[in-house]
């Protein structure tokens, strides 16, 4: 199921998707909301794998630099709050639909002062007020309506519920209003929104808003550093809640108690736990986690669970003891199925995480937790990211700026001379780049009647005209013959623009990753390794998020291209965090707004041709596709890109390499000459 998604309220695929995932009966109340710029919206809950208390540990770095930073490792929950949201005049109302069909209802006025009141009452939508609150003093938006008609997410159980509720409402005035907040922005306004309330949250709480998928954070002072991490192998968990009770708030008080100076050895004991002792776990369960070691990752909970113990069990003993944990902790029959467990969020009695075997055995132990213990448990699944098998190449465009030469053959077919010597179209050397990062199938999106020229490409030459051609051509012969078999043809029947070419092969694509390349740059890298498989590779890394590839354009180049900026988040600086991205801006504007970090003045980053694209994205395209959002009369797929960096962020490679405008003469015969020579 997809964690991070929003689509028109009218349109029933994403609804149908998620009745299937979560095998609900469909007879399930419907919401039908009449404003047709509806936005659905689901946010998970969040798991704390390792490093639970260390966020505001390392918060007090601020008042006492001995103390080391805090690190967590977090994973999105298969469960969360689902909520049907749009904008509304003047009011803020928010309409909840618990488990059991229980509705709860509430309408302020989209006032500082009522919003910030409703805060600290403590009610039931204290979250949603005091989010609210910071949005309208920081953003000046106006209102809402919210309606949570879908939780499967359970609540005081140390798993997030109330930070997922804050996300989503910061998410949702994100989106309504089209703020462009990061994903890291979004965190923010769901932190200070809760701490309006009466209710005591850490900065990790709001982890949630990355989605399912572990993430690590680093806590400096003020300073908050994520990454997200990969996993080479699936990971099973089981969550079980304990049903018994447990006193947040009198944990952290107890905790806290020992910051930020250190003054029983007690105290000393719990600086060392949330500091370099965990500092050590986490790193080896990062370690585990991209190598997909779930033995291993079983084993170092079961650790991670006796050094709490050990180190900060006797600061609050009333609720560390937590011996409901512990009975299911040394259950021999939990020990069967699971490699290993230990207590989740602040710890106590509130839920327990177990890393099973396998699928099978933890089948097995959920009826034995359910079955005989009476516990209500759910699945989450830490899986790699899906494997790329598929790329598309949009070449149904007109060739206008190739005119007349592409009302002679389509500029897809234009030639090329390689560093070889052969003289390849464009289309054959955009597929070799494809199929060079281990593709399995691609789509070529074409106008009406256009499959025709280019099929004929792929297909047989005939043997009379084969039999006149030298060994080396003949076998180019049988190349051709093999990459066409991997080649499917999408009709776009209108030209409504490059977003709206890309949608057109949702069917075929179906719910996986894609590759993107576009129909008219050729490529090649600085190294051994091509410049689409650099960009695999970073998908993986990234855990399997929307990375485009980017490349240096000076200033008199930068309207002809889509352009982004954002933050380096690595040192080497290839990996960059999105935070605005636009198609073709003036150089005004880029100067003004997309300058970068580290580049040269008037240097800007653009879109070098190559993306990997989520399931998410498509969800993006139908619902702007729906909603008629256009740039210059066409959909963009930037425009798309853009809102899903909003909603989840997104990703750009620097790559290795250089691409080649086949789209335009002056710039097609540059890269004619420049794409002959060889590499140096």
């Amino acid at each position: 199921m997809t964690n991070l998604c929003y689509v028109t309220a009218h349109g029933r695929l994403f609804r149908a998707r998620r009745q299937a995932a979560m095998k609900i009966n469909t007879s399930f109340p419907m919401v039908h909301m009449k404003n047709p710029h509806s936005i659905e919206i689901f946010v998970p809950g969040r798991v704390c794998l390792f490093g639970e208390h260390s966020d505001w540990a390392g918060a007090f770095r601020r008042t006492n630099p001995d103390i080391q930073p805090g690190q967590v490792i977090i994973a999105g929950t298969n469960q969360g709050i689902h909520a049907v949201v749009a904008p509304r005049k003047g009011v803020f109302h928010v309409k909840s639909t618990l488990p059991g069909g229980l509705v709860e209802e509430i309408s302020l006025p989209m006032e500082p002062e009522a919003l910030a009141a409703a805060a600290k009452e403590g009610s039931f939508f204290s979250y949603a007020a005091g989010v609210a609150h910071v949005m309208k003093i920081f953003y000046q938006v106006d209102g809402l309506d919210i309606d949570n008609d879908w939780t499967t997410l359970p609540v005081k159980k140390g798993l997030s519920s109330s930070a997922a509720f804050c996300v989503l409402v910061a998410r949702a005035f994100n989106l309504a209003y089209g703020l462009k907040l990061t994903v890291r922005a979004e965190m923010e306004a769901a932190y200070q929104g809760e701490i309006l309330t009466p209710s005591r949250c850490g900065r990790m709480d709001q982890g949630c808003a990355y989605g399912q998928g572990p993430v690590l954070m680093t806590f400096d002072g003020d300073q908050l550093a994520t990454r997200k991490l990969a996993v080479s192998r699936p990971v099973y968990l089981l969550i079980a809640d304990l049903k018994a009770k447990k006193d947040t708030v009198r944990i952290l008080s107890d905790l806290t108690a020992a910051y930020p100076m250190p003054r029983t050895e007690a105290d000393r004991l719990a600086h060392d736990y949330l500091g370099r002792i965990n500092q050590t776990l986490v790193l080896r369960a990062v370690h585990l986690l991209e190598e997909g070691d779930a033995e291993g990752l079983g084993r170092l909970m079961t650790e991670a669970q006796g050094e709490f113990d050990r180190c900060l069990g006797p600061l609050c003993p009333e609720e560390l003891t937590a011996p409901r944990l512990h009975t299911i902790l040394a259950d021999e029959t939990v020990k069967r199925y699971a490699w290993g467990g230990k207590g989740i969020g602040s710890q106590g009695d509130g839920c327990v995480q177990l890393i099973a075997k396998s699928p099978e055995e933890r089948e097995k132990l959920r009826v034995y937790l359910e079955g005989t213990l009476k516990l209500d448990c759910f699945n989450l699944d830490i899986l790699p990211p899906a494997t790329v098998r598929k790329a598309i190449i949009p070449a149904a465009g007109i060739g206008s700026r190739m005119f007349p030469g592409s009302r002679a053959v389509k500029k897809e077919l234009f030639p090329v001379v390689t560093p070889e010597g052969e003289c390849k179209p464009v289309i054959q050397l955009i597929v070799e780049e494809a199929l060079s990062a281990g593709v399995e199938e691609i789509a070529i999106v074409v106008g009406p009647g256009e499959a025709s020229q280019i099929r004929e490409f792929f297909s047989p030459v005939p043997a009379a005209i084969r039999s006149r051609l030298s060994e080396k051509a003949q076998a180019q012969c049988r190349h051709l013959e093999e990459l066409g078999k991997r080649v499917t043809f999408i009709e776009q029947p209108e030209p409504l623009g490059f977003g709206h070419a890309v949608y057109c092969a949702r069917e075929w694509v179906g719910d996986e990753p894609v590759l993107l390349l576009l129909g008219d740059h050729i490529y090649r890298s600085a190294t051994e390794t091509s410049c689409a498989t650099q960009l695999l590779e970073a998908y993986r890394r990234l855990g399997g998020r929307c990375v485009l590839s980017v490349c240096q354009v000076p200033r008199d180049m930068v309207h002809c291209y889509g352009t982004l900026t954002g933050t380096w988040s690595d040192r080497a600086k290839t990996l960059l965090d999105v935070t605005e991205f636009a198609e073709k801006p003036s150089l005004d504007y880029a100067r003004g707004h997309l300058a970068v970090e580290g580049l040269p003045s008037d240097v800007f980053l653009c879109v070098f041709g190559q993306y990997v694209l989520t399931p998410d994205l498509f969800q993006v395209l139908g619902r702007q596709i729906d909603a008629n959002v256009r740039q210059k009369n066409e959909f963009q797929l930037t425009t798309a890109l853009d809102e899903l960096r909003a909603s989840q962020g997104l990703c750009a490679l620097a790559v290795a390499g250089t691409h080649f405008d086949m789209g335009q003469p002056a710039e097609y015969l540059d890269s004619l000459m420049q794409y002959a020579q060889k590499r140096r």
